[in-house]
């Protein structure tokens, strides 16, 4: 049987955010009330907040963090390229990042020197571990490269790197998970 305390089990993280599910004594609202102004948050497109951190070349805009809604564990937002052009060399120090690509191809090279590129175009997903040298390209000459962005922290850490000398050519990885062959 799932009573009210499996329930409040299940969702307890472990840390100081807890989800209730009923009213409880000295919180001063009907669980009702708390949820309408602190429950789910809609976030138009047109009202991103482009004071986050930029790298050159590309363009940022938050949806989703401490300040604009409270969120705990995640950042995300969207970026946009506009058509033949490259971003500078950066990472994000500790966060593990999610890029989908909604329209347009990305390129992206990676390592100390971007001696590695992979591309992905729309409907693709992107991930990026901590701490890697990075710089997304926009592959098309025609159209802007849009893109919604995703990390593992509330607030975005972006480390621009100054000088990176790139490999000429770098090598093309295409990664192969144990279910998914070598397209």
């Amino acid at each position: 049987m799932m009573g009210r305390e499996r329930i409040r089990d299940m969702h307890d993280t472990g840390d100081d955010h807890t989800h209730h599910h009923e009213s409880e004594p000295g919180d001063g609202a009907p669980a009702a009330e708390r949820w309408k102004h602190d429950g789910v948050r809609v976030i138009p497109g047109d009202r991103l907040d482009p004071n986050t951190a930029q790298t050159p070349g590309m363009f940022r805009q938050a949806a989703i963090n401490a300040a604009r809604v409270g969120a705990q564990k995640i950042w995300a937002g969207t970026v946009a390229i506009q058509p033949d052009a490259k971003t500078g060399v950066h990472h994000h120090g500790a966060l593990e990042s999610v890029i989908y690509v909604v329209s347009g191809r990305a390129r992206m090279r990676w390592g100390e020197r971007l001696e590695y590129v992979a591309e992905a175009g729309p409907g693709d997903f992107i991930f990026v571990p901590p701490f890697v040298p990075h710089q997304e390209i926009n592959a098309s000459t025609q159209e802007p490269l849009h893109c919604v962005l995703v990390r593992s922290d509330n607030e975005a850490v972006v480390v621009n790197i100054p000088d990176v000398e790139p490999v000429e050519r770098p090598e093309t990885v295409h990664w192969v998970d144990p279910i998914h062959k070598h397209p």
